[in-house]
């Protein structure tokens, strides 16, 4: 989007545009256009696709509690149904299965297992939250080095797994954060042999995007595409796969078009024109928090408050002066039309469709006696506003602040306290008082959330916001605080990632203090940041990886 064009449209709405340097930052356009508003649902065909799914599903149903079916077997198809995205299809039977076999578990029995075998029950338990002991790896070391056996890396399927179960570890697992170590390397160096093609792409797949740390509907596509011939020994299991992704690609696609339709109405493109166009990158984003049908509401509204939170962000980031800023801040705090007065011409219709987008959600759970979660996301949008205000302060004046004083700002400018509250809106009885109590208290798994999104934002992003003016980073103010070098401060806060990580997988282990549907929007905000972050600004530039995940979902339905 070129400069000229920005303040060609907003001279019509403010007559400051030419009396003040602004810090246009030059996003560049939408790749998609409009071609998601041109969706048309067929409704019968999603009737076929969800009757189509009742055999299958009552097929796979009872061989997950067939009772003669072995341990390795029967956990080697949940595997394969969590992978694929169904286990909420199977909530009740899954639960009472690993129930029972967690609880007749010995260690013991894990003497003559292959490193696959106990890499995949390993993985299944703790993602269902039972810990089972990392201690279970123990047999590939060797007693006397202490360094895992050179004969394990000859199984490369083996090792994969196992990569992946690091992936799950929680602060104290040295032995993990070893294997962490010796399997990546490893798997590089596997890359380099003449590897069988199926084998070659699920190495490199896990390599770039480990599934603990990815999009979940994209992980789950990507696992139908590499592992179909191992998935095909349940014949169900495949058939139900494909109609399921068929199913909510419908679905989800609807929900795209009505997002993109209202971000159409709503006239952004001509009143804030400076803001990137991100309907579909975004809409993606909150698909990772929950793909179930059941939270079609959910997705909706919090895709239309993220949509409004990129509307803020880019305004104070990438157009508003520091005068306004604090203008608009204040009429955020307000919530009240009358605020509207003293704000600049071109950011006044942005200020009316927000105030009127949270009546729109009071109005639509007011039934439901939810307007106490409205009030939450409003309240959690006012602080972000007021954190926004505080990073601008820091930006005009030049200042960088102590590392304690910017992560404190930061965890809040993260945003996933917003977006978490907000995924509550539609989510429905699942939102008891006590989980909403829960939610208010800030746990210890939304602050790891949190770090993950700042730290890993401003490792990528830094640079591209020098280039426009000073920056107050975590980047910044850890060299700052500690007067280490720029290369040895973005070692560190990566190390803060990782122990992050460590605290997430823990928060997810039972006993949990909510069920894991709400622990899902925070896990999987992290899971986001480390798809769009972890090689680029993939969100302001996403012709790579989100353009090739949006196309995934969205454009490239399974052949059945």
């Amino acid at each position: 989007m070129a400069t000229v064009d920005v303040n060609a449209n907003l001279q019509v709405n403010t007559k400051t545009t030419i009396e003040h340097v602004r810090p246009l930052a030059k996003f560049p356009p939408s790749i998609w256009g409009d071609c998601f508003l041109s969706f048309v649902l067929d409704n019968s065909k999603m009737q076929t696709f969800a009757k189509t799914m009742e055999e299958p599903k009552e097929q796979l149903r009872r061989m997950i509690i067939d009772p003669t079916i072995d341990i390795n077997e029967k956990l080697n198809l949940i595997y394969f149904v969590y992978r694929l995205g169904l286990t909420y299809l199977f909530v009740e039977e899954i639960d009472g299965q690993l129930d029972r076999l967690f609880n007749e578990l010995n260690l013991i029995d894990y003497q003559e297992a292959d490193l696959y075998t106990i890499s995949v029950h390993f993985q299944v338990f703790r993602t269902h939250g039972y810990k089972l002991s990392c201690d279970v790896f123990n047999k590939f070391k060797d007693c006397k080095t202490g360094a895992f056996k050179e004969d394990i890396v000859a199984d490369v399927k083996g090792m994969l797994t196992f990569y992946e179960s690091a992936q799950l570890r929680i602060r104290e697992e040295s032995l993990l954060d070893e294997a962490f170590s010796f399997t990546e390397a490893q798997l590089i160096k596997s890359l380099e042999k003449t590897l069988e093609r199926n084998l070659a792409q699920q190495v490199k797949h896990a390599l770039e995007t480990p599934v603990h740390r990815g999009h979940p509907m994209v992980e789950a596509r990507l696992f139908l595409i590499h592992f179909e011939e191992e998935c095909s020994r349940y014949d169900s299991l495949v058939k139900l796969a494909k109609v399921h992704f068929n199913y909510l690609q419908l679905l989800h696609k609807e929900e795209l078009r009505i997002v993109s339709k209202w971000w159409k109405d709503m006239d952004f493109q001509f009143i804030t024109p400076y803001v990137r166009d991100r309907v579909p990158e975004l809409y993606l984003w909150i698909l990772s928090l929950f793909f179930e049908p059941y939270y079609s509401q959910a997705r909706i509204i919090t895709t239309k408050i993220i949509l409004l939170l990129l509307v803020l962000d880019d305004t104070y980031d990438a157009y508003a002066t520091i005068e306004e800023i604090r203008l608009l801040t204040d009429a955020i705090n307000r919530w009240d039309v009358s605020a509207m007065e003293r704000l600049p011409e071109y950011i006044k219709p942005f200020y009316e469709i927000l105030l009127n987008e949270y009546v729109g959600f009071n109005k639509q759970v007011s039934q439901e006696g939810k307007a106490h979660l409205v009030d939450a996301s409003k309240q959690a949008f006012q602080e972000i506003a007021r954190g926004y205000l505080k990073e601008a302060e820091w930006r005009h004046s030049g200042e960088v602040p102590s590392f304690e004083e910017y992560i404190k700002i930061g965890l809040t400018t993260s945003t996933h306290d917003l977006l978490c509250k907000s995924s509550l809106i539609g989510m429905g009885k699942i939102v008891t008082e006590e989980a909403f109590t829960w939610y208010l208290s800030h746990p210890p798994i939304m602050t790891a959330s949190e770090l993950i999104s700042r730290l890993s934002d401003d490792v990528m992003t830094f640079e591209f916001e020098r280039e426009r003016a000073p920056t107050a980073t975590s980047v910044d103010a850890y060299i700052k605080t500690n007067g280490v070098s720029e290369t040895v401060a973005i070692e560190e806060l990566k190390k803060m990632v990782e122990n992050a990580w460590k605290d997430i997988n823990e928060g997810c282990l039972k006993p949990r203090e909510v069920p894991m549907d709400l622990l899902a929007p925070i896990v999987n905000l992290a899971r986001m940041i480390e798809v769009a972050y972890k090689y680029n600004d993939g969100f302001t530039f996403p012709e790579k990886t989100l353009k090739e995940y949006i196309t995934l979902l969205f454009q490239v339905s399974v052949p059945m």
